[in-house]
């Protein structure tokens, strides 16, 4: 009899330390924290023009899908912006066509001036021509000193009217004028126009995905200004678990690393995720800081060594939306004996 109970102490002893090291290593393989939250991507909704508030179709809290109106800003001002610039353009069009057609006349009538002046350059050289010829005939006889005297006043005739006509010429052409600066003119009432255009969809704010108002503290008639946010709008398409793990839990953990996560407000919903990404980098708090680049290790000396705890990124697929709140407290399990290969 005592021989048996010997021989059963001893396998409840066994057994004991099977059940431990069994207990030991399922906990080495899924290290668990319950230093973790609810995170999602968020924005602040800011106007990118100002004005008052006439419609706010949205309150706290509420769900919005992709597009929806947040929120419009007064569109008067923008619109009358709008319509003065597409006037002023529609001013400078009239104005383009009507210096144009003056352009082409006074182009016209350099054209025919010049033409003019090749007329008289013609007429000129024929008269020095003949001046010429009778110049070298009249020591011969065959022509008289009158005649010698006539070529020559044809010449100088000619000579002043090829002048005359070369100045009329020149100054029709400098009196051609341009639309050049009424064309740059319009190009700039163009971009003004294009600015009013896109103040004025700037007036109306659409939710850019689809997520939950938050943070609304406005109403219908506030005035709103660019850089002042309005709310905040949670991306309830992605939602993660933020958990911090110690320095010394994280090995064989990495992106892929199935997890689970339990919400403190319902425990008894269970969810699975997969590891995104393990942060590279955190502030320590003690043994030193980080300063000019370099590190600052602090003299004294800790006995009792504190592991760092780094954040890890987990992705939920499937949350529940009644559970699922930025900051809400959650708790955290990485199974790291299924990891992935090292990327």
């Amino acid at each position: 009899m005592p021989m048996a109970k010997k021989v059963y102490a001893t396998l409840i002893v066994c057994l004991t330390l099977s059940v431990l090291g069994v207990v030991l290593c399922k906990v080495d393989n899924t290290p668990r924290t319950d230093d973790a939250y609810v995170y999602a991507d968020t924005i602040n909704v800011v106007p990118e023009v100002s004005g008052w508030i006439t419609e706010l179709p949205v309150h706290d809290n509420q769900l919005v899908h992709k597009g929806d109106l947040l929120y419009r800003i007064d569109r008067r001002p923008y619109q009358n912006a709008l319509n003065s610039a597409q006037a002023q353009l529609a001013i400078l069009e009239e104005q383009i066509k009507l210096t144009q057609r003056s352009v082409n006349a006074q182009q016209y009538n350099a054209d025919a001036v010049s033409a003019q002046e090749a007329s008289a350059r013609a007429q000129y050289i024929q008269a020095a021509t003949t001046y010429s010829r009778k110049q070298a005939l009249v020591s011969k006889g065959y022509v008289s000193k009158e005649e010698l005297d006539q070529a020559r006043t044809a010449m100088n005739s000619a000579e002043a009217t090829r002048n005359a006509a070369h100045l009329q010429s020149r100054q029709a052409n400098a009196a051609v004028s341009g639309v050049d600066a009424l064309v740059a003119q319009r190009e700039e009432v163009r971009a003004q126009i294009a600015e009013a255009q896109l103040n004025l969809e700037y007036s109306e704010v659409h939710a850019s995905f689809d997520g939950r108002v938050a943070s609304l503290r406005t109403t219908v008639g506030q005035h709103a200004s660019p850089a002042q946010s309005v709310m905040t709008l949670i991306d309830t398409g992605k939602w993660y678990v933020m958990a911090n793990f110690r320095e010394t839990d994280l090995k064989n953990v990495r992106r892929g690393t199935p997890a689970t996560v339990w919400l403190s407000g319902d425990t008894s919903k269970v969810f699975s995720g997969t590891v995104e990404s393990v942060s590279y980098g955190v502030t320590p708090e003690d043994g030193g800081n980080i300063s000019s680049g370099l590190p600052s290790v602090e003299r004294s000396i800790n006995w009792v060594h504190v592991s760092q705890r780094f954040p890890v990124r987990i992705a939920v697929p499937d949350p529940d939306p009644e559970l699922f709140r930025v900051g809400a407290s959650a708790i955290a399990t990485v199974h790291r004996d299924n990891a992935p290969v090292g990327e």
